[in-house]
């Protein structure tokens, strides 16, 4: 899929050695189709990492993808430069006019915080609730899941004694939708937090719908059909050394880490990772831009 994004963003240099097909803005503007247009809010403190990432889970439809980036102007990022974030970046306010086929909301290692500690909350629940209004659908991820559930639907998060890493099977649950279109019934996704959600209040929630769940870790994929949002518990955007890099992060600071569960091969970090999410991490992505596009109309400002 052509994804269309800025000539200078640090990620296309990436994606190109990876032969993804990355449009140059200006050829774009020759084609006679509507492209989607999906925003990424990026709640990362590693944005460029994140931003090849989820650029690289767009690019698997034959879908035209363009991308707009927002940064928070309530949060001052201290690992990317300024110099990135004004040259690729747009603030809520520069866009919040405008609508979304798609928007995507990442997680943030704050899990540590209650939501009203977030120095950025308040902001962040302007754009979930512009969202309901001004999106076809928006996915969530990981932190930024449990904070549109306790948003929308008042489901908090619960703390955990134990840091969740590592890779997870996980069962899709016997519900037709075309979100889990082509999994199998086991697959695998990466999973890196300090906080969950109650599966038992999250099931007791008639406006959502659990999509596919682990017996290790619980609810990884939820629907709220009402308002089409998405949300996963997981990271299926991981490269496959992210949790590697994390875990070299952590035992610097705790020698007692654990390693990553089902990651290294017989536990050994020495050896390099596998890894056994991609095909249906591309699968759940280019389902979530399936929908959109059956779902969105031709004129976006139609609603």
């Amino acid at each position: 899929m052509p994804i269309r994004i800025p000539n200078e963003l640090p990620a296309k240099a990436q994606l190109e050695t990876e032969h993804i097909f990355v449009m140059p803005e200006l050829r774009a503007s020759t084609q006679d189709i509507r492209p989607l247009k999906i925003a990424l809010l990026n709640l990362m403190p590693t944005k460029i990492t994140t931003e090849t990432q989820f650029l690289r889970l767009l690019s698997n439809t034959p879908l035209q993808i363009d991308i707009e980036l927002i940064r928070l102007d309530t949060h001052t990022s201290k690992n990317t430069s300024k110099e990135h974030l004004l040259a690729f970046y747009k603030t809520f306010d520069e866009v919040k006019s405008q609508r979304f086929d798609g928007l995507i909301i990442t997680g943030a290692p704050i899990e540590h915080l209650e939501f009203e500690e977030v120095d950025y909350w308040e902001e962040l629940c302007e754009i979930m609730d512009w969202s309901k209004t001004n999106v076809t659908s928006t996915l969530h991820i990981c932190w930024g899941a449990q904070a549109a559930m306790y948003h929308h639907f008042g489901i908090g998060k619960l703390p955990l004694a134990q840091k969740i890493s590592g890779v997870f099977a996980h069962e899709v649950m016997p519900n037709q939708t075309m979100l889990l279109r082509g999994f199998d019934s086991i697959f695998y996704a990466p999973h890196s937090r300090w906080s969950t959600v109650d599966e038992a209040t999250l099931k007791a929630c008639s406006a959502i719908e659990t999509l596919a769940v682990s017996p290790a870790v619980g609810i990884h994929i939820a629907w709220a059909k009402q308002n089409n949002q998405l949300f996963t518990f997981g990271h299926m955007e991981y490269d496959a050394d992210t949790l590697a890099q994390e875990y070299a992060r952590d035992i610097a600071k705790d020698s007692n880490t654990q390693v990553p569960a089902n990651y290294f091969p017989n536990d050994n970090s020495k050896k390099p990772p596998m890894v056994t999410w991609r095909a249906h991490a591309n699968l759940l992505f280019s389902n979530w831009l399936n929908f959109v596009y059956q779902e969105t109309p031709y004129d976006i400002d139609i609603r």
